[in-house]
């Protein structure tokens, strides 16, 4: 491995450690505001929906395909089925509308 390997290794290593270390280093605080938790509870499904919704738009050239999965998985979901139902179910409406349209 040479140099430039271990430099970039070591670059990665430290952009993963500082924000993990900086909310420990300044928030040296006992408690945290019921405010700021309320916004930390959410920060993970904002996340996890940037991430998802561009896939649900270009997982096929007809947009229709990503909006019916993913209202299948929603419908699903709420109804409170686990996660291997919800992903199996959007497959085989996705499989059946291919296959009948």
């Amino acid at each position: 491995m040479n140099m430039t390997n271990l430099l970039i290794i070591a670059g990665m290593a430290l952009v993963t450690y500082i924000p993990r270390m900086l909310p420990l280093v300044f928030m040296n605080i006992e408690k945290i505001p019921a405010w700021f938790q309320a916004i930390l509870r959410n920060v993970p499904y904002a996340a996890l929906g940037a991430l998802i919704f561009p896939g649900i738009l270009s997982v096929h050239e007809n947009i229709w395909y990503g909006i019916i999965g993913s209202i299948t998985a929603i419908i699903v979901a709420y109804i409170g089925a686990n996660l291997i139902v919800v992903v199996m179910s959007s497959i085989v409406v996705l499989m059946l509308l291919s296959i009948f349209v």
